[in-house]
This record gives C-alpha cells, structure tokens and sequence, in this order.
C-alpha cells in the first residue's frame, strides 16, 4: 500500500496544475499570435504580413527608435544602479531597510499612479513630454530590476577575495577592476536582461511621457489591435513576432555571456 501511495503522489504531480496553466495563458496564446502572423485576410497562409513589416519604412524606425529608448535606460539604469549597490553591499547598516523603503516598497503603488505623479513632478520644473522624459520615465519605473541583482551578486560575494586582492598589494581601483567587476557581472547581466526586455515591449510609459516623436513599436502594434479590424490581426501578429525573435535573442546572448563570466563565490560579508 505505502508503494502505491507514494507512486500516486509523486513530486512530480505537483507540476501538472501550473504545466496547465501555462499552456493555456503562455504556448497557446503565442501559438495564436504565430497563426494570425501568417494568416491573410482571406484566411489563407501567406508571407505578406512579414514583408509588410520589413517593407515599410516607418516599421524600422519605430523599431530603432524602441532599441534606442531601450539601451539607453539600460545604460542610464546600468550607470546608477551599479554604485549604489556598491555601496548598499560594503555599508554595515541596514541595507534590507534601505531598499525596501527606497526601492521595493514603491513598487508596491499602482504603476499608473507612479507615472502620473512623475509626470506631474517634471511639469512643474519645466519639462514637458519629449524622449527625455520618457527615458526619465523607462529609468523610473525599472530602475529596481537592475538594482536587485546586482545588489544580490554583491552581497552574497566572499569578501576573501577583495581582502586578499588588497593584501598582495591592488589598491582600490585594480581590485574592483580585477576581482569585483568581474565577479559581480552575472548580476550585471541579469539586471540588463530583466530591463531591456520589459522596456522593448513596453509603450504606455512613452505613451503617457514622450512626444509625437518617441513612438515606439509596441504603440503600433495595440493600436492595430485596438482598431478591431480583422485585417490588421495578421499585420500586427507579425510585428509581435518579430519583437518576441528579438527578445528569444537577448535572452540568449544573456544567458550565453552569464555562463561565460565567472560566479562570484559565496562566503563571509564584511
């Protein structure tokens, strides 16, 4: 009996509910948007949704113009967020309290509610909607997605090496040069993944912060949707298509470039 028992509940079985789920909130939906991508209006398969997208101009630079907000409040992000979790992973306070209060607890608010109070923020001192408060906007609201890793990868670091690195005579700079940037860049590297990719396919942010100029590709593709005319499904399944190949390959030269750099050992904290 106790055999049988525990064949019946095995771990694995656990998984069946959210194996479930997925299929019908993750591979199903995108099986849909891959089928209306190469679906015509006529209802028959075809490549012109695909050629529309490479053959119009305003296509690519919208598709640009989505990189460059992207890699820019990633850099911006990537600039901030690195010294100050440098500084949170050497302090002896509080550092939980630090970032909750500061960086966790604000993302608790209703992210409508965060914008509409940044944006009100930079109106009064003068700065109307134009790619520089969008990119103000981008750096806002994901700034804590490149500051937790890279805060983890920091703290958890044995700082035997940093002792070590001084004792054999690196001063300050040549060790973080040498020992702790590049221990520390698997957090680097997913910080700027679980940046970029949110920040490609966003548009309400640029939407509600940016000008007529700082349309982004994501804005193209909900207004085809949201027009309701079935002819512009295919045509907007394949923009989604192509925004979905771009991020399969960041995450890949993430993931790639992660397994390539050196883990930063855990160990004693300062």
């Amino acid at each position: 009996m106790k055999s049988r028992k525990a064949k019946v509940f095995r771990p694995t079985a656990f998984s069946f509910p959210y194996l479930a789920v997925t299929l019908v909130f993750v591979i199903f939906p995108l099986v849909l948007v891959l089928v209306y991508a190469f679906r015509g209006e006529d209802g028959t398969m075809t490549f012109d949704n695909f050629i529309h997208v490479f053959s119009e101009a305003e296509n690519l630079r919208q598709l640009g113009a989505t990189l460059g907000i992207a890699a820019l409040s990633t850099s911006i992000c990537l600039l901030i967020a690195y010294p100050v979790a440098f500084i949170l992973a050497s302090s002896p306070f509080n550092k939980m309290a630090i970032l909750s209060l500061l960086f966790i607890i604000p993302m608790w608010i209703n992210f409508m509610l965060r914008i509409f109070a940044l944006q009100s923020l930079l109106s009064m001192i003068g700065v109307n909607k134009s790619y520089f408060s969008a990119v103000i906007g981008m750096v806002y609201d994901f700034f804590p997605y490149m500051l937790l890793p890279i805060y983890t990868v920091l703290s958890n670091m044995d700082k035997s090496y940093v002792e070590a690195s001084r004792d054999l005579g690196a001063g300050p700079v040549k060790t973080f040069t040498r020992v702790t940037l590049p221990l520390s860049l698997p957090g680097v590297i997913s910080g700027i993944s679980m940046m970029f990719m949110p920040i490609f396919s966003s548009y309400s942010i640029t939407k509600m912060m940016g000008d007529a100029n700082t349309t982004v590709i994501g804005a193209k593709i909900a207004n085809l949707f949201e027009n309701q005319n079935y002819g512009n499904y295919g045509y907007g399944s394949a923009l989604s298509f192509v925004l979905l190949v771009i991020v399969i390959i960041v995450m890949l030269i993430g993931s790639f470039l992660s397994s390539r750099t050196n883990k930063a050992p855990k160990g004693g904290k300062a």
